[in-house]
């Protein structure tokens, strides 16, 4: 019924807002837009899902993470494939570090011994899910560690947790700490717990966030079994991602390195290990102490306690610290009339075993553009811009292979690349889409004519329905139905747009679809072919829809007579965050008041009172005034010239001939924003507007220099930081209206 309710939902919108999809394309003259929608629907021509699903089987078949036979083999498959389309390919290596498990030990030595499995166990149902060369299970740059300690129940590992461990005099100095996977990326909970004196960190997937309690269990299900366990790097990427010993230069053989791992700095320094929740209930149930706070519990059978104790285990981690050979397959159709414009899009290609979901259904996604474009090409086409079809390695380990090839090839990436668009996994549901808000009517009006699957309706059409299915007021629903337009989301981490974006500047997308292929093989051995066909997207179609989705997006950005970017987009979004700073400042600033007065009541209290043993709360700083105005002028002065941008855009459109300089100064102008010395302890990461947060990884945080300034209470750094981004917005204010000129 709900299935029905989304497509008349969509329906609505498809009669309603047809209007706004006019046959003019943006960025194209009205002959040409006529001439390029024939091409994209030539281009669609080529693709086909049963061909998609092929290839998923074929690349997942066996597994081929970093470093392995498996992912050479995989490359050397997709060079061959982008050859026989027609495209000028070559892989180009990388050595760069990878560890691998030599010993994982973790055993519970008290009050009841138990010795992990700490492995999946196979299932005649799927397939490919007992292959020798598995890699076990394990989180990637854990340290080298021999530890033993009480155990400490931590919820989620986030620094909120510990300030509740605080309350209850509970220390994890010395101990080790068990964590459930979710609400924050897998690396920040070992980091935390560093920082709080822990010396190991256990993560298991509780079966209420990812198990039994959200649906059946593999193979009946989609989710998580008792002994899945999800991989996964654990590099602090928020320092930076990458080759951990040559931070900021490619890792050719020849690349100055640092000596040795333990002095990288996104490199932890404790012994970490994931575990399935087979595993994890013995050692949760011989926990005792406080009985965990209600939001803290999971769906294990038992009473959860925090600890510390009586539960004492010992973990003992040993790693093959080696150089291993990265593989980036590098495919190029030259452009036509502008060859030094390069529109570059990437998806990566290594796994953590199989990679069915992730990476290969998007890398399958990617081939069918390929393909496509390799087809039209030998029809004749040419296109305008240079393409550049990037599949990476080291993706998983830290985003290793595109992190190479971006800082190797930095200098020509700020002076030719247009754009970035990226994919992962992919699976059926709606449309992702998030990046460089100047891009956003451009996808907007791109997804208002790329075909849902199941609705047939627009991909965009469908996403707007769900906002309206979703909303949570009857306000929030008008308010849904009237914005038709595709709002980009900010981009974090986690996928291989962010060296391109954060390092460099270069204007970015990333596009996927998913939401109804929820399920538990992430980085486990079942994220299988077998799983995928069943659960994830069994026709195979939104193979198709992400290839057409991202392959219009290189047919036009590589062929526009006037590059579709609009900034007011763009200022707009970053006025938005503003606001959003001065009012997170304000709040902070009234409940620091009013928890401080609150204190002072209590102090009283305790001085009334003869029981000396009463713990004394301590009061906060209080909020000083924080002066927002050098970012207010700057915007000021940045809305000017997005008007001014946008004018000059429009005139070209009626003669482009003359717009070669004014689209060269259009994709360099987010370089402006970056900020010349990086982030405050963090200056891989130069981007003014978007980055990981210090403590969310993947998630994003935007304006992150102010913001997080703000959020950890370091009032001059916060001012510093007001004071550089109004800088660099100012310097693109100028950028913008001399390309106006």
């Amino acid at each position: 019924m709900l299935k029905l309710f989304y497509a008349l939902t969509a329906t609505a919108f498809l009669v309603s807002g047809s209007a706004v999809h006019a046959q003019q394309l943006k960025g194209f003259t009205d002959d040409h837009a006529k001439t390029q929608l024939q091409l994209e629907r030539s281009y669609d021509q080529f693709l086909n899902a049963a061909s998609s699903g092929a290839t998923i089987k074929d690349l997942s078949s066996k597994p081929h993470n970093l470093g392995s036979a498996g992912s050479k083999a995989v490359a050397e498959n997709i060079l061959n494939r982008f050859k026989s389309f027609g495209l000028d390919a070559k892989i180009e290596t990388y050595t760069v570090l990878f560890p691998t498990p030599k010993t994982r030990i973790l055993e519970m030595t008290g009050p009841k011994p138990y010795k992990a499995v700490l492995k999946e166990q196979p299932l005649a149902e799927d397939a490919t899910s007992n292959q020798p060369d598995q890699l076990p299970t394990y989180n990637a740059w854990s340290a080298d560690g021999d530890v033993t300690g009480e155990l400490v129940f931590v919820n989620y590992g986030l620094p909120s947790d510990y300030d509740i461990l605080d309350k209850l005099g509970i220390d994890v100095k010395g101990k080790i700490v068990i964590a459930k996977y979710g609400r924050s990326w897998r690396g920040i909970k070992p980091k935390v717990a560093q920082e709080h004196g822990a010396i190991g960190c256990i993560i298991y997937s509780d079966p209420k966030d990812d198990g039994y309690y959200q649906g059946d269990v593999y193979p009946k299900g989609s989710f998580k079994n008792e002994y899945g366990v999800q991989r996964g790097s654990i590099m602090d990427m928020v320092i930076y991602p990458g080759d951990p010993l040559t931070p900021g230069v490619g890792a050719t053989a020849d690349a100055k390195r640092i000596s040795s791992h333990n002095e990288a700095p996104n490199l932890l320094k404790i012994p970490v290990i994931p575990i399935s929740y087979h595993d994890a209930l013995p050692l949760l149930q011989a926990l005792e102490g406080p009985v965990a706070p209600d939001d803290w519990r999971g769906a294990l059978p038992f009473t959860y306690h925090i600890g510390a104790g009586p539960a004492k285990v010992h973990l003992k981690m040993e790693f093959d610290w080696k150089l291993v050979s990265c593989y980036d397959v590098v495919a190029t159709i030259r452009g036509a009339k502008f060859p030094d414009e390069w529109v570059v899009r990437g998806n990566h290609h290594d796994a953590w075993v199989n990679g069915a979901q992730d990476p290969i259904s998007g890398m399958a996604a990617m081939l069918e553009e390929a393909k496509a474009l390799g087809g039209l090409v030998k029809q004749g086409w040419k296109p305008d811009r240079t393409i550049i079809y990037c599949a990476w390695d080291g993706e998983e380990p830290g985003l290793i292979g595109s992190t190479e090839w971006a800082e190797d090839h930095g200098s020509e990436l700020q002076q030719k690349c247009v754009a970035y668009i990226n994919s992962d996994g992919n699976g059926r549901g709606f449309l992702s889409a998030g990046g460089s808000h100047a891009f956003e009517p451009f996808v907007s009006e791109l997804a208002g004519k790329v075909n849902d699957p199941q609705t047939n309706v627009s991909v965009l059409d469908r996403l707007n329905a769900a906002k309206v299915v979703n909303a949570s007021s009857g306000r929030a629903k008008l308010a849904a139905m009237q914005d038709k337009d595709l709002k980009l989301g900010a981009l974090g981490s986690g996928s291989d747009f962010s060296s391109f974006l954060q390092h460099l500047g270069v204007p970015t997308l990333d596009f996927g679809y998913g939401g109804e292929d929820n399920g538990g093989e992430y980085h486990s051995i079942f994220d299988s072919y077998d799983m995928y066909r069943r659960f994830k997207d069994p026709s195979f179609a939104y193979g198709v829809t992400l290839a057409q989705t991202a392959g219009h997006a290189v047919l036009r950005l590589a062929d526009a007579d006037v590059l579709p970017f609009d900034f007011r987009n763009l200022y707009q979004t970053i006025n938005g965050y503003v606001k959003e700073l001065m009012e997170f400042t304000d709040d902070l600033r009234q409940n620091t008041k009013a928890d401080n007065d609150i204190v002072a009541k209590h102090l009283y209290s305790i001085a009334q009172d003869t029981a000396d043993h009463l713990a004394a709360p301590v009061t906060k700083d209080e909020v000083p005034f924080i002066d927002f105005s050098p970012l207010q002028n700057a915007l000021a002065a940045l809305e000017r010239a997005t008007d001014e941008t946008a004018a000059k855009w429009d005139k070209l459109m009626t003669s482009p001939s003359g717009a070669d300089a004014f689209n060269s100064a259009l994709y360099k102008a987010e370089q402006q924003l970056l900020l010349p010395n990086g982030l405050p302890r963090r200056g891989w990461y130069k981007h003014s507007i978007y980055a990981p947060g210090f403590y969310t990884g993947y998630g994003v945080k935007t304006m992150p220099g102010i913001r997080e300034a703000i959020e950890q209470r370091s009032w001059v750094e916060a001012q510093e930081q007001i004071k550089a981004d109004a800088d660099v917005i100012n310097k693109m204010a100028t950028f913008l209206h001399q390309a106006a000129q």
